[in-house]
Parts: C-alpha cells; sequence; structure tokens
C-alpha cells in the first residue's frame, strides 16, 4: 500500500479486503502516528474478542452493532461511538448490517504489511 501520508483518499478507488466471515474493511488515510479504517459487516457476523496495543476509537456509521468492551456489553446504532484503551479485550456483533469507521494510534501495521 502507498497511500501512507496522502492528504485525500477517494473512497471509490479504495479496495476492500477480507477481514473474516461476513467482514471486510477499507483502510482510508493513516501515517506513523493514525489510521482511519472502514470496516462493513454483514447482519450477525462476529468481529471476535481480541486485544490490541492501539488506542480505538470508532463510530457507527450505519446498522446495529452490541459491542463488547472489557466485559461490558453496549447496543449501538448510527452516530454512536467506542473508545477502546491498548489493551483492552473487545469485540463486536452485527445486530442489522453496518458499517463502522475505526480510527487507530498509532497506526496498524498489520493493516497495510508495514
Amino acid at each position: 500500500m502507498t497511500r501512507k501520508g496522502q492528504a485525500f483518499a477517494v473512497d471509490g478507488d479504495l479496495p476492500w479486503e477480507a477481514a473474516g466471515d461476513g467482514i471486510r474493511r477499507k483502510v482510508l488515510t493513516y501515517d506513523d502516528g493514525v489510521m482511519m479504517v472502514r470496516v462493513a459487516f454483514e447482519a450477525g457476523a462476529v468481529g471476535a474478542p481480541h486485544q490490541h496495543p492501539h488506542v480505538q476509537c470508532s463510530l457507527v456509521e450505519s446498522g446495529i452493532f452490541d459491542i463488547t468492551i472489557s466485559g461490558r456489553t453496549q447496543r449501538l446504532a448510527a452516530g454512536d461511538s467506542f473508545l477502546v484503551p491498548p489493551h483492552a479485550l473487545h469485540g463486536a456483533v452485527a445486530v442489522e448490517a453496518g458499517i463502522l469507521v475505526d480510527v487507530f494510534t498509532p497506526m496498524r501495521e498489520d493493516f497495510v504489511g508495514a
């Protein structure tokens, strides 16, 4: 991926990649310090519980999700958001098909093969 540090990303020019059963993601803009990613879920898709050293802020762009962070679950809909601290165990279940917009700091090198 060669877009690191570019000022603009045009959604239609960016590829989706598989990110699990019923889940796909599209890396938007990023540099060493921050990354924005769009993640699309089919209804019923599960973002398995996981953890990482990054801070993650996420916006529910569309759909309805049950989001679990450190053992606490909250149902969120379009316009709602959540914050995941570093190393917190978290996951998502798409109650309805939808999209999350995730922002990570620092950027997720594992998403771009850096």
